[in-house]
């Protein structure tokens, strides 16, 4: 079974709409999504039935997928392509500043 993790952060209270306002992330096992959420309150309301409201919000979008996210995914990174190292001395005697050459 796949754990769920919910972490709230920013709520505002925006008195020109009347809304609780946060960024949710929303942590799986796979992923991590944020997203923007808010609830239509009375300011009177309690943080923790806000709290609440947005992190239901926040969880009916990351399981139906729908609405506005942002994302990280992990990165893997590429394999390299087989290159030999790069050796100054090597590369300098190549130019002619060999040990017997002395640059002047």
């Amino acid at each position: 079974m796949e754990q769920t993790k919910v972490q709230i952060t920013d709520v505002v209270y925006n008195a020109g709409t009347q809304c609780f306002e946060a960024l949710v992330t929303v942590m799986s096992d796979t992923e991590t999504a944020k997203y923007p959420c808010a609830i239509e309150a009375p300011i009177t309301m309690s943080f923790e039935q806000a709290s609440r409201g947005l992190e239901k919000q926040a969880l009916r979008r990351h399981k139906t997928g729908k609405g506005m996210y942002s994302q990280m995914r992990r990165h893997v990174a590429s394999t390299r392509a087989g290159r030999q190292r790069f050796d100054p001395r090597v590369w300098l005697a190549q130019l002619g500043f060999g040990p017997m050459n002395h640059a002047a």
